[in-house]
């Protein structure tokens, strides 16, 4: 007997196959084009499961104009689709608390999918957002689905959203149910919104700071047939330590699917003989035109709502190449710097070019330029930090760049497993060069504060996003502890505002670093 599990994750509210960086666009991805895929697999595939593993309420124009613009107390429209999908499972993402608890409460009231939520416990150790588990029958094999979510949502969330809420080890949960299960189980599948930790022989491949536990529950939590995962947007299809995995990249580019050839031993016990991991590639697929027919008024009037002209711009602020921008900086990335400073009234500012579809400013200003080029619902803070802290900062920052065939480039730790572009932050408020010939950890040269050295004892404040500010990116020098002043608002309502009070923003640059290769 062959079961089948088809997975999407990290959808991010990409529901048409558009990144509204232009309008009318056609891309490799789209919710709707996994609603075509399901229903052609589900007529060549017995007994298919279908779950989501998250991170489907935030990240595109789309899902920030239903929670921001709209102020919906419920994403409906994204419920709509994801419903006729007719999921089994759903899991919650870390981004599923980026709009608050009553409009996550609100989406899984009218969400038919079950979810599962094993390792979230309120104050009085009971699940809010879901069972720990659920068992299904399919033929007459009981398959239980353990739900888990990253516990590192703790370390980015603004807390008012984590409210009473405590995020326990995925690794600890797991062994805690899968024992459970299977005393009434016959397969155990695991639905993690995490990523992996470590390869095949055991060797790091992410920081090990709790954020991503694959490997640590494969390793010793037995009983488990298969698990899903997500959160890093890695393209994954295989086996790890023995057991099926998948991971389906991000946007619902692909459909991970998992087969199960389940047999029964001699005592009439159901147990997997085989199993293949793959990635669906959804391209190949058109859009389901029927819904996308229901969202047509939508997304008509989200390009208008994206087009319209906010501000004029003195000069240029957009760019080609978002590589030459993090090399040479440009007057975009100083006019961010300097929302962020005149925001939180300090003098100095870090920010990244946090993904390679940013293109800078065009002229007039947009909704659209915002939404593409600050891709996350970022608020900011004020750290309390000396110029040793700064340094060392600036020194993890400066691991971004390599050095191969004669020419500066991206560090492979920055692509592989995953695009990691925003783990680079360009500095305002400080002169400084990097030189990528010095080894790692001593790359920041002349570096200045108001024109003179930067001394280690210094105490400075510095506005950072809040992913940054809590020391996200593995910056280790940053904590929850430093931070004296916060902004609830989001970076791009910052950056809207802001515009509608400036006509129009002269565009500048002080070219105030340098990235050279200097032996």
């Amino acid at each position: 007997m062959k079961i089948n599990l088809l997975e999407t994750s990290d959808s991010h509210g990409f529901i048409f196959p558009t990144n509204y960086v232009r309008s009318f666009d056609d891309k490799p991805f789209g919710v709707l084009r996994c609603a075509s895929a399901f229903k052609s697999l589900r007529q060549r595939l017995d007994n298919v499961i279908a779950i989501d593993n998250g991170d489907f309420l935030e990240g595109s124009a789309l899902a920030y104009y239903i929670a921001e613009i709209k102020h919906q107390s419920s994403p409906a429209q994204i419920s709509t689709v994801f419903n006729a999908m007719d999921y089994d499972f759903g899991v919650l993402g870390n981004h599923e608390f980026n709009y608050g608890l009553d409009y996550l409460k609100n989406t899984i009231k009218e969400s038919y999918r079950h979810f599962l939520c094993a390792n979230i416990i309120d104050q009085d150790g009971n699940h809010p957002f879901g069972a720990p588990y659920e068992i299904k029958e399919v033929n007459g094999v009981k398959i239980g689905f353990l739900g888990l979510t990253t516990q590192g949502t703790t370390k980015w969330e603004k807390n008012e959203n984590l409210s009473g809420l405590t995020f326990l080890s995925a690794k600890d949960t797991a062994a805690k149910y899968i024992p459970e299960m299977s005393e009434q189980t016959d397969l155990n599948v695991i639905i993690y919104h995490g990523g992996i930790e470590r390869d095949e022989d055991g060797v790091p491949t992410e920081v090990l700071n709790g954020e991503n536990e694959t490997y640590d529950i494969l390793a010793h939590v037995e009983n488990i047939d298969a698990i899903i995962t997500g959160h890093q947007h890695r393209k994954i299809a295989g086996h790890l330590l023995g057991v099926p995995i998948i991971q389906p990249g991000h946007r619902g580019e692909y459909i991970g699917h998992i087969e199960l050839d389940v047999q029964q031993d001699e005592n009439g016990k159901y147990y997997v003989n085989n199993s293949e991991s793959e990635l669906i590639a959804t391209y190949g697929y058109e859009i389901d035109q029927e819904l996308a027919h229901q969202l047509d008024d939508l997304q008509a009037a989200i390009d208008v709502w994206l087009d319209e002209p906010m501000a004029h711009i003195d000069g240029q602020m957009d760019f080609d190449d978002a590589f030459a921008a993090r090399l040479h900086k440009t007057s975009f990335i100083q006019f961010i710097q300097k929302i962020q400073m005149q925001t939180m009234g300090v003098d100095l500012s870090a920010t990244a070019l946090f993904n390679d579809e940013a293109h800078g400013f065009e002229n007039p200003i947009t909704m659209r330029n915002i939404i593409t080029n600050y891709v996350y619902p970022n608020s900011l803070a004020v750290l309390k930090i000396t110029g040793a802290e700064l340094k060392a900062a600036m020194e993890t920052s400066a691991k971004y760049f390599d050095y191969q065939d004669g020419k500066i480039c991206v560090n492979h730790d920055y692509i592989f497993p995953k695009l990691k572009h925003y783990n680079y932050d360009m500095y305002e408020g400080v002169n400084y060069t990097i030189n990528v010939a010095k080894p790692v950890g001593h790359r920041i040269e002349n570096l200045t504060y108001h024109d003179q050295p930067l001394a280690d004892d210094a105490e400075l404040h510095i506005a950072l996003n809040i992913y940054r500010a809590v020391g996200g990116g593995n910056y280790q020098m940053f904590d929850q502890d430093k931070i004296i002043k916060s902004d609830d608002r989001m970076m791009s309502q910052l950056i809207a505002d802001y515009l509608h009070h400036h006509e129009t923003i002269k565009a500048e640059n002080n070219h105030n670093f340098e990235v050279i290769y200097r032996p």
